[in-house]
């Protein structure tokens, strides 16, 4: 069936499409109001090495130049911060930060990037957290970078590196304000809206097609009924016992 014939079977069957879509959006409404909002807040972690660079000087007479942190940026920061991305992803450390699996509170560390094989691409950790209320997305946020903090700290205490070189973690974005993400709601309801379409469309088609086969039943129906059948005198005549006048007797 082409689009016309589609839109004269809606309209023909109005009665029908028009309860079910309003089924449809009602649905979606009680969809909408059940789905909470949830609300994020981010932050931006950028690694630096400490002025004097990270060496100590083979002669403590002459100390290490002193370097803007923002202008030495190397391949080696951005390998510490894959490292602290990947441990801070674990399932271990969810669990210790309370963002258990289908919990309200939940986190993401990475570095703005979703794919796994570019980790390596920059001294940033990005840090987002999502929760039922905005207190709560901010905390985790607060938390996972604290935590983040101390991972850098253990991580390189585990290696012995000296202390006057060790990386330190600055804020360059911190804690954002909480946003309201609706998208969840948004797309609960979009599902919601094209289930009531299809059922609307599935509803007039079948009472299309069940009106359509009654109607063509009757006219078969109509169309194969025998008339009243017309009986000759002489049979009439020969039913009641007696012969038609003017039929010849013969006698023996």
């Amino acid at each position: 069936m082409d689009f016309w014939g589609t839109v004269l079977v809606l309209f023909r069957r109005w009665y029908v499409v028009l309860p079910t879509f309003v089924l449809s959006l009602v649905a979606a409404a009680a969809i909408y109001s059940t789905v909470p909002t949830t609300y994020t807040s981010s932050a931006v972690l950028i690694l630096t090495t400490p002025t004097t660079g990270g060496s100590l000087p083979t002669n403590p007479r002459m100390p290490n130049g002193l370097t803007n942190p923002m202008l030495n940026f190397d391949r080696g920061l951005s390998i510490s911060a894959s490292i602290l991305i990947a441990a801070m992803g674990t399932p271990d450390m969810a669990v210790e930060m309370g963002a258990v699996e289908g919990g309200d509170t939940a986190f993401k560390v990475n570095n703005g990037s979703s794919n796994i094989e570019s980790l390596a691409t920059g001294p940033y950790v990005f840090i987002e957290g999502e929760s039922s209320t905005p207190e709560a997305a901010k905390d985790i946020v607060v938390r996972v970078i604290a935590r983040t903090k101390l991972e850098l700290v253990n991580r390189q205490e585990a290696v012995k590196a000296p202390k006057a070189t060790y990386i330190s973690a600055y804020e360059a974005v911190p804690p954002t304000e909480p946003l309201a993400q609706r998208g969840r709601k948004l797309r609960a309801v979009a599902a919601a809206a094209g289930v009531g379409v299809i059922a609307s469309l599935f509803m007039a088609f079948t009472v299309e097609s069940f009106v359509t086969t009654r109607r063509r039943r009757r006219e078969e129906a109509a169309k194969g009924t025998p008339g009243p059948v017309s009986t000759p005198p002489a049979e009439l005549g020969q039913l009641n016992g007696r012969l038609p006048a003017g039929t010849p007797v013969t006698r023996t």
